[in-house]
């Protein structure tokens, strides 16, 4: 017969867990205003991380962690040095 062993935690666990917490393609849309099929596309080209549920109906249906969206409204924009001279 085994036991079961319970480890006391050290630190006090969260039971919020904000960053495992998952948001549909509209809550992410509305947070990055722009249209749905845009959040979509992001996903299907591989620049949004997100998770694929299983789905029956016209539409795959996808989660993503607040998480990444916490990262991607964080990240500072790349300059692009476009030269103007047109020579």
């Amino acid at each position: 017969m085994a036991k079961h062993v319970i480890q006391k935690h050290e630190e006090p666990v969260s039971h919020s867990h904000k960053d495992n917490e998952l948001l549909t393609v509209r809550e992410v849309s509305q947070a990055l205003r722009v249209d749905d099929t845009t959040t979509r596309r992001w996903i299907k080209n591989g620049a949004l991380e997100a998770i694929s549920l299983p789905h029956v109906g016209k539409r795959q249906a996808y989660r993503i962690r607040s998480a990444t969206l916490d990262l991607l409204l964080n990240t500072q924009p790349v300059e692009t040095h476009k030269s103007h001279d047109k020579r």
